[in-house]
């Protein structure tokens, strides 16, 4: 059974889409720790261990999130872009990418800010224009 996150990637689950290539698809997240928290995964591989993936999709998966922090830095007003990756929540690799102020920004026990959906889309329309930019 595929995962949430490639059912979201195929289109089956509606999503903030802020990027996409062939092999890998990234979109705000649904509960996120500030405006413009993005999640980064591969399309393709639902393996739940990024160190488990290959190396060629590997070094893919993080030459596509660069990509995608530069367009949310110049997107969403911050002091730089935190980066995570956990991967215990869903089993499919991803990479969390958090637009931040100072490093508490990045804890993901804090409470998490109530960003309404019209932000949410203006957020994901800025970052992909960017992203096109690049």
């Amino acid at each position: 059974m595929a995962t949430i996150f490639s059912r979201i990637a195929a289109g089956e689950i509606p999503s903030w889409k802020v990027a996409e290539s062939d092999d890998f698809y990234a979109f705000l997240d649904i509960n996120p720790l500030a405006e413009g928290h993005t999640l980064v995964i591969p399309r393709n591989v639902e393996d739940d261990y990024i160190f488990n993936l290959e190396p060629e999709l590997y070094e893919g998966l993080w030459a596509f999130a660069r990509k995608v922090a530069r367009a949310l830095e110049a997107a969403v007003p911050c002091k730089r872009i935190g980066v995570a990756v956990l991967g215990m929540e869903v089993p499919h690799t991803h990479i969390h990418l958090v637009p931040l102020q100072s490093e508490g920004d990045l804890d993901f026990r804090k409470k998490r800010p109530e960003i309404p959906s019209e932000r949410m889309e203006q957020i994901a329309k800025a970052v992909l224009a960017e992203y096109e930019k690049l």
